[in-house]
């Protein structure tokens, strides 16, 4: 009966170990990717490589990517692109962020809200969008 207690006693002090350093060690953890990712955004801003997001404006570390889809013919310079957000808006809306229309200025539902665009393949190899607005604003302009 004593080796029982004494292994339960030792169980309730394993898990109290645990339950210890989760609480005290991990917020350490959080706060060392909190510092990485802002070491991050400033090396990039040093370097001019900081890009906001269009639709809730958002500023993009290098390596996020906007969620957008680009419409044939690929050997044009002109092409029709949608954009839906950026990983901080789509799929899903982070707290604190509106995801807003920089052409009519109105809220761009999550569903099937998207803003257009027309991407411009440079010769170079560089890439050029201009958002024209989004599916309601630009559906008023062509009829």
């Amino acid at each position: 009966m004593l080796i029982y207690f004494i292994a339960a006693a030792a169980f309730a002090f394993i898990v109290f170990l645990l339950n210890f350093y989760i609480k005290h060690f991990s917020s350490g953890i959080e706060d060392a990717k909190m510092k990485a990712k802002n070491v991050r955004r400033e090396n990039a801003q040093k370097k001019g490589l900081l890009v906001s997001c269009p639709v809730c404006g958002s500023l993009l570390l290098p390596g996020e990517d906007l969620v957008s889809r680009v419409y044939r013919p690929m050997n044009v310079p002109d092409q029709l692109c949608t954009i839906n957000g950026c990983p901080h808006c789509y799929p899903s809306v982070e707290p604190g962020l509106k995801r807003t229309c920089p052409v009519c200025h109105k809220e761009i539902p999550l569903g099937d809200g998207h803003l257009v665009a027309r991407l411009f393949n440079k010769a170079e190899g560089k890439k050029h969008v201009i958002v024209t607005g989004c599916g309601n604003c630009c559906r008023g302009k062509n009829s």
